[in-house]
């Protein structure tokens, strides 16, 4: 029998509580997770155990394998300092096909966006909302002023990049950042929207555009920016790797600006700001091309598989999403709050409510893209805690997923 958790936690930040945090407050109740060789198999306790629907990790990768190597190597990572982040970096750079010129690794993406506000952001910051926190939090506690332009539910938070550049001429905004995909609806601009973006703010002192979530992306190729952040004058694309290749734990991230910008950044930064961990993913990175690209083609069909599962439930409104994670509008009257408190106790199923992020209410769910098996037992909370409609029937949905998931793309080359 599982101990009770004492929810207060869940309300006591603008950030959910870690996964380590939530594991020592019930430690009999840990994570439904990858073990060993049979990564994707539950345990005979597995109705007992959490299901993270809110930490949006790559569930596919690392692969089993590579786990099993770092686990090999514990004692001499854990024991011996790890080389220099020039090193690191560099080979970082050949897995990419980078200029190590251009790029800057730092302890997560969080460390580049402080240092970002730190030694960029002189006065003000325009960033759409809702968004990722930290690009409003951050300038906010150094005193910067905040310009925020608001997504529109009734246009599915899509950004309006005629719109924005308006508003940043009218408020004056100094800098400028978009994510893309965004957080939490994981709306997305294609590559020539957010290169007119560029162009059109090319007289900023800064343009920010954070791609933590790009590499989730199947609506189009080579989505990325990066290679214009190093030309450009006033460009930097922000990467998160930890998202990508499923390992937040680890906390490592690169930027991608003109040599200037990068060095600039790189320069702010201890010498040693990388962890050997870090340094051990990163140097296996070459051998292990295809099995990542096949987790990001196995993720965007669950993506759609997922998508379709949820718009079935009565009155939830699910909308269209190119990260790893789907925006979801509860019913009318129910508050997202106490119902993430009951599904976490009652189910053990963990959602990410977003009433704490600027410019939406907790009406709105953020749920992580995970395995089939998952979402069938997060349907199943979800319908024994909402309450039902009156016809019992799904009304139609604007915004919901395609009737048919697209099938398993043939796997790109590792770049």
């Amino acid at each position: 029998m599982s101990q009770p958790l004492e929810t207060g936690l869940l309300r006591a930040t603008a950030h959910s509580p870690s996964w380590a945090m939530l594991s020592r407050l019930s430690p009999d109740n840990g994570p439904a997770a990858p073990s060993g060789q049979e990564p994707y198999r539950r345990a005979e306790t597995a109705h007992e155990q959490r299901v993270d629907f809110c930490i949006p990790c790559n569930p596919y990768f690392p692969t089993p394998e590579m786990f099993g190597r770092m686990q090999g190597s514990l004692e001499s990572i854990l024991k011996y300092y790890p080389s220099d982040a020039d090193t690191v970096t560099a080979e970082l750079c050949s897995v990419l096909g980078l200029n190590p010129q251009t790029v800057a690794m730092g302890n997560g993406s969080t460390e580049l966006i402080t240092w970002i506000d730190h030694l960029l952001v002189r006065e003000s910051l325009a960033i759409p909302i809702p968004t990722f926190g930290r690009w409003t939090d951050q300038p906010l506690e150094t005193g910067k002023r905040v310009d925020m332009f608001p997504l529109q539910e009734e246009q599915d938070f899509t950004l309006d990049l005629q719109e924005y550049v308006r508003f940043i001429r009218q408020r004056g905004s100094r800098v400028a950042v978009i994510c893309n995909p965004n957080n939490p609806d994981g709306g997305y601009l294609k590559r020539h929207q957010v290169v007119w973006l560029l162009d059109e703010l090319s007289d900023l002192d800064l343009v920010v555009v954070d791609e933590s979530f790009i590499d989730f992306v199947d609506a189009e190729r080579a989505p990325s920016v990066a290679d214009e952040a190093s030309i450009r004058s006033n460009v930097i694309v922000l990467k998160s790797l930890g998202k990508n290749f499923g390992l937040h734990g680890i906390r490592f991230g690169y930027l991608v600006a003109n040599p200037a910008l990068a060095a600039k950044v790189r320069k702010a930064l201890p010498k040693w700001n990388l962890n050997s961990f870090a340094e051990s993913v990163v140097f296996m990175l070459k051998e292990y091309g295809v099995e990542y690209h096949q987790s990001l083609a196995l993720l965007s069909r669950d993506r759609a598989n997922m998508a379709q599962t949820l718009a079935a439930v009565p009155d939830l409104v699910v909308f269209l999403s190119q990260g790893n994670f789907l925006l979801v509008k509860l019913p009318d009257g129910v508050d997202g709050a106490a119902l993430r408190d009951r599904m976490l106790t009652q189910y053990g199923v963990f959602i990410r409510e977003c009433g704490n992020k600027l410019g939406s209410t907790s009406q709105f769910l953020r749920l992580v893209v995970r395995p089939q098996e998952d979402v069938q037992r997060l349907v199943a909370a979800l319908q024994a805690c909402l309450p039902s409609g009156p016809t019992g029937m799904a009304r139609p949905q604007a915004h919901a997923a395609p009737a048919s998931p697209p099938s398993l793309p043939a796997l790109a080359p590792a770049r």
